[in-house]
């Protein structure tokens, strides 16, 4: 009788183990800014966003080199004009700084603008591709690297490249 009690023991541990075990989540880790950076479509987003700034920095130099000559003018001129001329001119040169810091300002909300416009797709196809895999494979969690301090787990990378072909 008291063989039968421990094996019986022994078998509802060994069951409560088993269901314990198949009861812990699977989870799994990916670097997306990794995965991001290697799809074709980020590439050329990349492209368009540096082509955008440079752009923008030849325009902007080209104020800058407007103005720089303009504050030279008026300095080689000032001696010749009266008071009230000189306090005109400076307050135009004001102005025009004041535009070109304006302009620049406005050009860096529309590159973040563009380049959020540009990722947002990118990074809904990257998240479709992840939850894609990690159901195929069972995951219920998927962590992002970046943000870990042991990743010890199954790192999906290679498998959401190989779902979107990259």
């Amino acid at each position: 009788m008291k063989q039968l009690k421990t094996l019986l023991l022994a078998t509802a541990l060994c069951l409560v183990t088993i269901n314990v075990t198949q009861a812990q989540s699977k989870v799994a880790h990916i670097n997306t800014q990794e995965l991001i950076a290697a799809m074709p479509e980020a590439k050329a987003a990349q492209t368009e966003i540096e082509t955008l700034g440079k752009t923008y920095q030849t325009d902007i130099q080209a104020s800058i080199t407007e103005y720089q000559n303009t504050v030279k003018q008026y300095e080689a001129e000032a001696a010749t004009k009266t008071d009230e001329e000189n306090q005109k001119r400076g307050l135009e040169l004001q102005e025009k700084q004041q535009r070109i810091q304006q302009f620049r300002a406005d050009a860096q909300q529309d590159i973040a603008k563009k380049e959020a416009e540009l990722f947002k797709p990118i990074q809904e196809k990257a998240m479709k591709a992840i939850n894609e895999v990690a159901k195929e494979k069972g995951y219920q969690y998927v962590l992002d690297r970046a943000t870990l301090i042991v990743a010890d787990g199954t790192d999906i990378l290679a498998d959401v490249k190989a779902k979107l072909g990259i």
